[in-house]
């Protein structure tokens, strides 16, 4: 059960309404994640605002997706594993490319330089190193997109900690949650 309402549309407030409106325009339905950030319009406007620009950014969907999965995997998040997983194919990953990427792999080099910046990121706590950075761009990401796949990473944090922490009831077909070496 989770630890928060979920806020119905039809009677939330004016200062969640519009935004929940987008959702669903967005999605077709509001999910569960977004009806339990609703409880407060700043962090409800925040991550749609956060998912709305990135959506916009360099690295591009099926990326962003693929960085998404490897991290709910690592924070033991299945709402946003669920999630993205569904995301990622819609943004033309296959299933066998989310599957890698959600322990952290890729057979795309500069795909594979993403997903172990990301994962470093979160396992150390944003402690990367000059090599670390170098990696990156010599993948072919520019300081634009070093300053997105962490920006990614942020949001992702941001939605796994949501949904762990208030125990919000996955509505995306379940995925099953993979131990990483």
């Amino acid at each position: 059960m989770t630890h928060v309402n979920l806020v119905d549309p039809a009677s939330s407030s004016a200062a969640v309404k519009p935004t929940l409106d987008k959702i669903n325009g967005a999605f077709g339905v509001i999910p569960n994640m977004f009806k339990a950030v609703a409880n407060s319009s700043a962090a409800l406007n925040s991550m749609w605002g956060s998912f709305g620009a990135l959506s916009g950014g360099k690295l591009g969907s099926r990326l962003g997706e693929e960085i998404a999965v490897a991290i709910a995997n690592v924070n033991q998040c299945e709402y946003c594993l669920a999630a993205h997983t569904a995301l990622g194919r819609k943004a033309g990953a296959s299933v066998d490319e989310i599957a890698a990427a959600q322990v952290g792999k890729s057979s795309d080099p500069r795909t594979q330089a993403a997903l172990t910046f990301a994962l470093k990121i979160v396992r150390d706590r944003a402690a990367v190193s000059d090599t670390d950075i170098a990696a990156l761009k010599a993948a072919g990401f520019d300081d634009e997109g070093v300053v997105e796949i962490i920006a990614h990473v942020a949001l992702n944090l941001f939605t796994n900690y949501v949904n762990v922490a208030l125990n919000v009831p996955v509505d995306f077909p379940a995925v099953q949650l993979k131990r990483v070496a």
